[in-house]
């Protein structure tokens, strides 16, 4: 985070350094559902609702209190998460090799540690040359560009990085993005990878044309080229000023040099505009030379750029170096510092969540902050309004970095009128009435710094957003049963409970009242509907257990679940048998790497509730849910449960996981009766000895690279 800039407030007045186990569930299920939702409307909606810096700062302090507490780590940590689902409106590409994002440094000191991070993983001395590259990071749209025999067959964006939208028509209306490439070293297959932007002249000029015409104005840029680009119309595109830069790639049947500036060279012999200011650098100090003359011009560049990107040159390296879940190790990016303004609060709206948490917004005087108008900011909970003391009326410094809602930072005091009164947190839930609490935590008898609504399901905000939840596109993905179906179908009680919807025609058949007399429907829209409902009655076990809206089990650890238990009849009865935390079932789950004391607890205590139950009962009368299906290469060691311990001497611990995970081993965290393996090196301490006490399999790191070799 810059030095200059407040982090985002915690839900705790403590800084993470000083936070108690509790206070750190607490933390991280906020942030998960914040960076969640911030995630749909940046990389699905084109209409981001925060600040780069204050998005990043949530995925900065989710990290920190991982890192600290690594027990209440989940396979679905949000600063591990990549973009959103793609939307439905295109057709859908599957990226052959993801598109990752980047992990971001903001100060000279972060960037020194990244680069001692990667000495450290590859063992290299002060004395061993490494060079990185240094180049602007583009505010712009991802785009993959698939070109064989020298022809463009597709143009993808990100999407969730796994799967992306075919905007190959649009994509071939911009004239920077060559429909066919000559060149004498052309591969056969190539995935280009960069960035579409606008430039500030042709921005301008843009809304400049829109006002005159009546038609939305954008925000800024980047948001401009996105929406230009995801045009369903070709030739809306065509008329939009879009540019591509070429920074990365993706699938390739070769490259054509052995490192990155070598390969980026590349693409400008091919045709494609790349970066004229990336470069080489050896030392620290040259990265942050270059960091800083980068900065300086970024005012004249006459495009949007948020930083800049470090990459490990050397494609080698890179190899060896890899991936954790949401980046590449040998890439950062290094962002710049944030925006400020001052403007008035003129009021806190409350909104209540899915899990019925009460959330303040502030409401703003609009203010332009680095040209962008912005209206709201999130005030995160009551603690943090008292914290800040910001008061309605007040004059209130904010902060953003790129896009929309800042940050508030404090209050004015020398601005302060005189009767100001302190904000009082409504302890009464504004969507049904019922008493809004905060509850005691069972082990701390600490209260929760969030307030919930106790209404449950007779709570309109928390049973709509559950039902919208369940038919999202990463859960059920409905298609024709989007967020306005599911709100006019709750409110006419058509749609009450999940199983409902599975129901609905044969309900609506039988009734005086049918689908087809309502406003905007026909006969054809509603088939249509039930037909998509219909198909949908068979899901993919992750995407069932995701649907059912457990806190802490999105997506990633939906899928871990799934993974580790195979059938939902095998997750449901392993969980009704962990609700004993004192159970070896419990001890189990935990033992999952991945699933730590709060995805456990909350995942059994879904389990425990009767009212769950019974819907599951209900639901499964309706749907058949599917076992878990493996995508993983086949290998000695496919599904089974291994442990490392000790020191290893012929690759990193890192290295060894990821290694294991890539042929289909569940790494654990712990040894219990269900470790096929324990993998243990000069050191090994009390995993070792609970191994030999279990009658584990004991392997030394010969042994187990022997045993991978015929996989690898």
């Amino acid at each position: 985070m810059p030095d200059d800039a407040d982090p985002i407030a915690p839900l705790s007045n403590k800084p993470v350094t000083s936070l108690e186990a509790a206070e750190a569930a607490n933390e991280l299920i906020h942030l998960a559902t914040e960076i969640a939702r911030h995630n749909e409307a940046y990389f699905t909606s084109d209409a981001p609702e925060i600040s780069d810096a204050s998005y990043d700062a949530l995925r900065r302090v989710s990290a920190a209190i991982e890192a600290r507490f690594p027990d209440l780590k989940s396979g679905d940590s949000p600063w591990e998460r990549i973009g959103a689902a793609p939307s439905q409106k295109f057709g859908k590409v599957l990226h052959k090799t993801p598109m990752l994002s980047l992990g971001n440094v903001f100060s000279d000191d972060e960037t020194a540690e990244f680069v001692e991070r990667i000495r450290r993983f590859l063992k290299l001395g002060e004395d061993r040359p490494l060079e990185i590259t240094a180049e602007p990071k583009i505010d712009g749209l991802g785009l993959s560009l698939r070109y064989e025999a020298g022809r463009l067959q597709y143009a993808a964006t990100r999407g969730d990085g796994a799967e992306g939208e075919n905007v190959t028509a649009n994509a071939g209306t911009m004239k920077t993005i060559p429909q066919t490439i000559k060149a004498a070293n052309l591969p056969e297959v190539f995935e280009v990878r960069g960035e579409v932007y606008m430039s500030h002249e042709d921005f301008l000029a843009l809304n400049a044309r829109q006002e005159a015409a009546g038609s939305k104005i954008f925000a800024n840029p980047r948001n401009a080229a996105a929406g230009s680009l995801r045009q369903l119309d070709p030739a809306i595109t065509a008329s939009r000023p879009l540019k591509f830069m070429a920074y990365a790639w993706g699938d390739v049947a070769r490259v054509p040099a052995d490192s990155q500036y070598g390969v980026v060279q590349a693409f400008k012999g091919w045709g494609f505009q790349i970066n004229p200011l990336m470069r080489l650098c050896t030392t620290v100090a040259e990265l942050l030379d270059a960091y800083r003359e980068i900065e300086a011009q970024r005012a004249t560049l006459g495009y949007d750029i948020d930083g800049v990107v470090y990459k490990v040159n050397s494609l080698a390296l890179q190899q060896r170096l890899g991936f954790v879940s949401r980046s590449p190790r040998w890439a950062m990016a290094h962002k710049f510092s944030a925006q400020q303004a001052t403007t008035i609060l003129l009021g806190i709206e409350i909104q209540v969540g899915r899990t019925g948490a009460l959330t303040p917004v502030a409401k703003l005087q609009p203010v332009t902050v680095g040209g962008v108008v912005v209206q709201n900011a999130t005030l995160h909970n009551e603690d943090e309004i008292a914290r800040k003391d910001v008061r309605i009326g007040d004059w209130v410094s904010v902060q953003r970095a790129g896009d929309v809602i800042p940050q508030i930072l404090g209050f004015l005091p020398e601005k302060r009128a005189a009767n100001a009164a302190p904000y009082v947190f409504p302890q009464i839930c504004p969507a049904c009435g019922s008493a809004a609490v905060r509850e005691a935590h069972p082990k701390t008898g600490k209260l929760d710094v969030v307030r919930r609504c106790t209404g449950g399901i007779v709570c309109p905000a928390q049973a709509v957003e559950r039902l919208k939840h369940f038919v999202s596109r990463n859960a059920f993905d409905i298609e024709g049963l989007g967020e306005k179906q599911i709100t006019a179908f709750y409110e006419d009680g058509w749609v009450m409970a999940p199983a409902d919807i599975f129901t609905l025609e044969e309900r609506d058949r039988r009734s005086l009242k049918r689908l087809t007399d309502k406003e905007g429907w026909g006969a054809k829209s509603a088939a249509k509907l039930f037909e998509s409902i219909e198909n949908r009655r068979t899901i993919a076990l992750e995407r069932f257990i995701f649907a059912l809206g457990i806190r802490h089990a999105g997506e990633t650890t939906a899928k871990l679940l799934a993974k580790t238990f195979q059938s939902f009849e095998a997750f449901r009865l392993a969980m009704t048998a962990a609700r004993d935390i004192e159970s070896e079932a419990h001890q189990d789950l935990q033992a999952v790497d991945g699933i730590g004391e709060a995805v456990a607890q909350s995942v059994t205590a879904f389990f425990a509730e009767p009212h769950n139950e019974q819907a599951l009962d209900v639901l499964l009368a309706q749907v058949t849910v599917e076992d878990f299906k493996s995508t993983e290469i086949a290998s000695p060691v496919t599904g089974l449960s291994v442990v490392f311990t000790g020191s290893l001497e012929r690759m990193t611990r890192d290295e060894a996981k990821a290694q294991a995970e890539r042929l289909g081993a569940h790494v654990a965290g712990a040894v219990s009766k269900n470790t096929d393996y324990l993998i243990a090196g000069p050191g090994a301490g009390s995993k070792l000895k609970k191994a030999e006490t279990l009658g584990t399999k004991v392997l030394t790191e010969d042994e187990w690279l022997n045993l991978i070799t015929i996989a690898e």
